[in-house]
């Protein structure tokens, strides 16, 4: 079957803004976008007046503006007779990406309806594009460069330097790959010794000799991906301090911020982690969420 981009629509301004960028992303891949609205009551809910009628029109109405802006791409359409999270879910195995809508900065619960969007965040395997009415006007005029977090710069992964890369390529934009140095060494030893040598006399000297490591080994963690992708033109960017602060501060001039999600994590953690959850607060651009194992 043809992949598509799946984007969750419940009749907000954005989500029908995040619709319009899936659009555009459908375009530059030469994907479908499938819009797809739930009515069935997620737990918890307070019941809407709605019903399968609204919904169809719902998805006709976006799905005619859709085509007029964007004629290029084929857009269809699915009312699903399940709760908003099982039918986002349900058509991972169909498409390349899951798309929705976000309400605003500080506001997590703000995806969609209630926690939907977080609830497909913590349990989708494709990647997910959060997109903020504001964002997605912006996106239409924005920088044409695309921020991935390197966490780990032995044996980063895979997935969101994919992600990256790949929508890089489509569209012809570039990848700043963003690391923050006290995440290198997960023993906490480098965060230790940073703090260290800043109390120190010795604290430029020893900061920029952590910093030049730090740059060589993103420089080898990024070689396998500049070989698979050598059109794409890439900026290392490694800064000292907190990881979503160096993201998002890496990421002021961003077309789309790119960041992974483990989806194995101690059961007191985030489900989707801490500088996710930063990041889809504060970025001022679209998040794509990135899972991997």
């Amino acid at each position: 079957m043809t992949q598509q981009i799946t984007v969750g629509l419940d009749g907000s301004p954005e989500s029908r803004a995040a619709a319009d960028w899936a659009a555009r992303e459908a375009g530059h891949r030469g994907l479908s976008v499938h819009l797809v609205h739930a009515w069935l009551l997620e737990p918890l809910t307070t019941p809407p007046t709605r019903d399968t009628a609204w919904s169809q029109k719902l998805l006709d109405e976006a799905a005619a503006e859709l085509t007029e802006r964007h004629p290029g791409v084929t857009v269809t359409t699915g009312p699903v007779s399940a709760t908003a999270t099982v039918g986002l879910l349900e058509q991972e195995d169909n498409s390349e990406m899951i798309v929705l809508g976000s309400r605003g900065r500080g506001a997590l619960v703000g995806f969609l309806v209630g926690s939907i969007g977080l609830r497909v965040l913590a349990r989708a395997k494709k990647p997910v594009v959060l997109v903020r009415e504001e964002e997605a006007r912006a996106a239409a005029t924005a920088g044409s460069e695309i921020v991935v977090g390197v966490e780990d710069l032995d044996g980063p992964a895979a997935a969101p330097l994919d992600f990256a890369f790949s929508t890089a390529k489509t569209r012809g934009d570039t990848v700043r790959a963003v690391h923050a140095l006290h995440h290198r060494d997960r023993s906490g030893r480098l965060e230790e010794e940073i703090a260290r040598v800043r109390g120190g006399h010795d604290d430029d000297k020893s900061l920029a000799d952590a910093l030049s490591q730090a740059k060589e080994q993103l420089s080898a963690a990024l070689a396998p991906w500049r070989e698979r992708y050598p059109d794409v033109q890439v900026t290392e960017d490694v800064r000292p301090g907190n990881a979503a602060e160096v993201l998002l501060t890496g990421a002021s001039e961003a077309a789309l911020v790119t960041v992974g999600r483990r989806t194995e994590r101690p059961a007191l953690s985030p489900r989707i982690g801490s500088v996710a959850h930063a990041v889809l607060h504060h970025s001022a651009a679209p998040v794509a969420v990135i899972a991997y194992s």
